[in-house]
């Protein structure tokens, strides 16, 4: 992919899988993989051996990455499809069900 649509902060509404119709913020996007971390979606357990920074271990919950094609950006309380545009000779973002300029 060349320019990705979701970005690090968006709040972003989850479209599918178990955790559907899910509003979280976007904590990281990897863009190699294709892949969002969403707070408070998809959250796993992970049984972790005590170490350095962790000495007691123990299980601890994390959110776990999904695929970006599962998630929809959230402009003003609705889901919406992104696209780009060239501004004052720019390239920016804007949503397609308003046609509002995201950044």
């Amino acid at each position: 992919m060349s320019t990705m649509k979701i970005k690090k902060g968006d709040t972003v509404k989850v479209i599918a899988g178990k955790d559907n119709n899910t509003e979280g913020k976007v904590i990281s996007v990897d863009a190699k993989n294709g892949k969002v971390l969403v707070e408070g979606v998809n959250v796993i357990t992970k049984h972790t051996k005590p170490s350095q920074s962790n000495p007691n271990g123990g299980i601890v919950q994390k959110e776990a990455p999904i695929d970006i094609s599962n998630v929809m950006l959230v402009v003003k309380g609705k889901a919406t499809r992104v696209g780009f545009k060239m501004e004052n000779g720019k390239k920016v973002r804007f949503a397609k069900a308003t046609g509002e300029v995201i950044d």
